[in-house]
């Protein structure tokens, strides 16, 4: 679990409320620390092309985190998951592409695309909803072999990371580049749109499935929605008590990917 800008573990965990779904269901919950010498607000650096790499930068000392605890608590490699907010959300997008052979499937709130932006200013054009075709084309460049299973919430009143970022996530999750003959492909026919409320807050729902049927992608638009965790607990920041629950409807996503 990776948290946002101006968060903590601990006020990420009381926000989202993870910890309590582990007691009852029986997982492990990792909550890498970004400092403050590395952020002056605490952000993982998504945004800096050493940090959109594999084996280099902070996607380097996550992945290394997730193995070691791995190794050491002795659990399931072939159920491993990362998920996270705004900046942890855009960094989870990073670790799910670069490490789509350590984890099974990723969940993505109010955050970005896989190398979005690669300095400051375009991060701010970026989270504004403006796109790069410099950044896109290399963003396409480093795509590996698999397409990982990806859930995103994002409000449709953010004004911190325009929900278009949402959109941006999902396309990319759902498509496979090109001469790839591993990566699962969405076809046509096998999207549906559900309409609901939750939490007091209406949502829209997309999901696109593969051929066998089974959920690649989980678009979930939250309506009046900010910039915040939906369904989240008062107790920690960027946290939305209205809303559909975040965190149960990603583990519950996160429950039908293994890897073989």
């Amino acid at each position: 679990m990776l948290h946002g800008c101006k968060q903590n573990p601990d006020d990420f965990a009381a926000a989202t409320r993870m910890n309590e779904l582990a007691e009852a269901e029986g997982f492990v919950v990792v909550y890498p620390s970004q400092t403050g010498k590395a952020n002056v607000s605490r952000c993982w650096n998504w945004f800096q092309s050493q940090h959109q790499h594999r084996d280099r930068g902070e996607p380097s000392l996550i992945a290394g985190i997730t193995r070691t605890v791995l190794h050491d608590y002795d659990l399931d490699a072939t159920r491993v998951y990362v998920a996270g907010l705004s900046a942890g959300g855009a960094m989870a997008a990073i670790m799910g592409t670069t490490y789509a052979d350590l984890y099974c499937a990723v969940g993505i709130h109010s955050g970005l695309a896989y190398a979005a932006a690669r300095d400051v200013p375009s991060a701010f054009a970026a989270m504004r909803g403006e796109k790069s075709k410099k950044t896109k084309v290399k963003a396409s460049r480093q795509r590996i072999a698999r397409v990982i299973p990806t859930i995103v919430f994002h409000g449709d009143s953010d004004t911190t990371v325009h929900p278009s970022n949402g959109d941006q996530v999902v396309a990319e999750a759902s498509s496979a580049s090109s001469g790839d003959h591993f990566a699962p492909r969405v076809q046509s026919g096998d999207t549906t749109v559900e309409s609901g409320v939750a939490g007091g807050r209406t949502y829209t729902r997309t999901t696109y499935r593969d051929a066998e049927r089974k959920a690649l992608t989980e678009h979930w638009l939250v309506h009046g929605a900010g910039h915040a965790w939906s369904g989240g607990s008062t107790e920690g920041s960027y946290s939305d008590p209205a809303g559909p629950d975040a965190s149960r409807e990603m583990l519950r996503f996160f429950l039908q990917h293994a890897r073989g």
